[in-house]
């Protein structure tokens, strides 16, 4: 019988106890789906320091679900940082970056595998922007923002993205660790698109399902890193001699 291929996720959380347990359960449903198409997953769950009780969900869930294992940072860092230290742990052929908060539906995961699996992608972005029939109505400024962020990020890489910002990314493992990161927050956003530029991944994009939180329900990300993303655009176009090219077959 052919070996399943492995599928890496990275699941950074930090004070997600209202729901890890949801995306975890999605999480193993996904799994089964996948098994089906011989491709195995283990996912990568790195706590960023959280001051609630994520750990202990984390562990508990991690005694039932054999796929899962528990990274604990001792202090808060952020999310790149929470990703970097995932990426020491991957022994995947694929990696898919699964937020914990269920604002993106881990059943889009097969989609976005989809183009690594059959080798025609390096790196596939799920696109909240990227509109099917049907769809949640979102904040206008919310998603002005993000079209402002993604434009200026594609003005400095030549890309033609519709969502920069988007949580769902998935890799080769290959492009994966070729990846010159440095940003600890979110700023990790604009620096890995610009570094699949710079490298010359193959980078295909799909639509992706989004159910956005409010602040009351959870949500991180403020204005102010919003206005930081300018920053990290410029920078990772001035250090673009840092990241070097992706090695093909």
């Amino acid at each position: 019988m052919t070996k399943p291929r492995l599928v890496s996720i990275i699941m950074p959380c930090y004070n997600e106890e209202r729901g890890v347990d949801s995306t975890l359960d999605a999480l193993e449903l996904v799994r089964t789906r996948l098994a089906a198409q011989q491709v195995s997953v283990e996912i990568i769950a790195v706590d960023d320091g959280s001051s609630d009780a994520t750990v202990r969900r984390l562990t508990v869930r991690s005694a039932d679900v054999a796929a899962l294992k528990v990274i604990r940072q001792a202090k808060n860092q952020g999310k790149g940082a929470a990703i970097r230290a995932g990426r020491e742990h991957v022994r995947g052929e694929f990696v898919v970056l699964q937020d914990a908060d269920m604002e993106l539906d881990p059943f889009d995961i097969p989609r976005l595998l989809a183009p690594l699996l059959d080798g025609r992608a390096d790196a596939v972005l799920g696109s909240r922007f990227a509109r099917r029939e049907e769809h949640q109505v979102r904040n206008y400024w919310h998603s002005l923002g993000n079209a402002a962020l993604t434009t200026a990020s594609n003005v400095f890489t030549g890309l033609d993205l519709t969502d920069m910002e988007t949580g769902y990314k998935a890799f080769t493992t290959d492009a994966f660790r070729c990846l010159k990161l440095t940003s600890d927050r979110f700023g990790m956003e604009p620096e890995i698109v610009a570094r699949l530029g710079q490298m010359g991944a193959r980078i295909y994009e799909i639509p992706v399902s989004y159910r956005g939180r409010s602040y009351s329900e959870g949500k991180k990300i403020t204005w102010r890193d919003g206005l930081a993303v300018f920053w990290h655009i410029l920078r990772a176009r001035a250090t673009s001699n840092q990241q070097p090219k992706l090695e093909t077959d």
